[in-house]
């Protein structure tokens, strides 16, 4: 199996639910309050060592008690944090969440993810990674430091996975560094102009990002399941239909669940199946990183055998 080295945020998530969204000016009353371990980088990573995939992260948090917490969460759910460094200049990452009505809205501070430089992560991925292994990506760090990372993977041979959220534009240079670009309808849209609900949509919005140097593309669709393409191949996967309590980690389990399946070597359309099978159990569950299930139970739950 082909290690995973993830470089992203990790954040503290404090979460409340409220029977609706409060408007400008409006105090409302909350409930059912808790903290938990997130951040974009640290849950696809969680997702991906809960399935069993060996798995490394590059990131950094603030001297204090949230990042404390954070890399204790990261071990325990057996991700290596030897390449974790802790920043005395600025506290750990925070995510706000309101959740109301099985969907949230997300304010978010960086805090030390913007503090993780370039030689930090030249340096891990020169002791950690082989020819073929997988570098994931995400957007919640600084845009030109994660580029940059892209073409540092890149150059040594990995595969490279970018996930672009929170959706920003990416410089037309920088595509050719992408083998899997992972991105979701609002994300693609920004990238592409196109917001895809229809098979035909899915493919046109793929052309455009192979057109700028993507080899492959995944689109996930939310209930809707997930489509992936590259040259003459796309597929399509459906997704499980679920009671939500909390949307906070879907798109995250989603995608450290596709890559733990991709790097143990199964077809494309197993690991979109299985990934939305993870994806959909972590939503019946509060939290972030303590909603992502493990591959027992993601079997259990949907009674197959391993």
């Amino acid at each position: 199996m082909r290690k995973i080295i993830v470089f992203g945020s990790l954040n503290m998530d404090l979460s409340i639910e409220a029977e609706h969204l409060p408007k400008s000016g409006e105090t409302i009353g909350g409930h059912s309050f808790f903290t938990a371990p997130g951040g974009k980088g640290g849950n696809q990573a969680v997702a991906a060592a809960k399935s069993g995939a060996p798995t490394y992260m590059i990131a950094s948090v603030g001297r204090d008690l949230f990042g404390k917490e954070l890399i204790t969460s990261l071990t325990e759910n057996q991700v290596d944090c030897s390449y974790i460094t802790e920043c005395e200049e600025v506290p750990t990452g925070v995510a706000v969440i309101v959740r109301s009505q099985g969907d949230n809205r997300i304010i978010l501070n960086a805090g030390a993810n913007h503090y993780v430089d370039n030689k930090e992560i030249s340096n891990a991925i020169q002791q950690l990674a082989s020819k073929g292994d997988i570098f994931l990506t995400q957007f919640e760090n600084k845009q030109d430091i994660v580029l940059e990372a892209l073409k540092e993977a890149k150059s040594r041979g990995l595969f490279t996975v970018l996930n672009p959220a929170p959706a920003k534009e990416i410089p037309s240079e920088s595509y050719k560094y992408i083998d899997l670009i992972i991105v979701n309808q609002s994300e693609c849209e920004l990238l592409t102009s196109i917001y895809p609900t229809t098979e035909e949509e899915c493919k046109k919005a793929m052309a455009i990002l192979f057109e700028a140097g993507v080899h492959s593309a995944l689109i996930t669709l939310g209930v809707n399941g997930s489509v992936y393409g590259q040259a003459d191949e796309f597929i399509s996967v459906s997704g499980y239909s679920v009671k939500a309590v909390d949307t906070t980690a879907a798109g995250d389990t989603y995608i450290g669940s596709f890559l733990y399946s991709f790097s143990n070597g199964e077809t494309i359309a197993e690991c979109m199946n299985y990934a939305s099978k993870a994806s959909a159990l972590a939503v019946t569950k509060q939290g972030a990183q303590p909603s992502i299930p493990t591959r027992d139970e993601i079997i259990s739950y949907f009674k197959e055998e391993k």
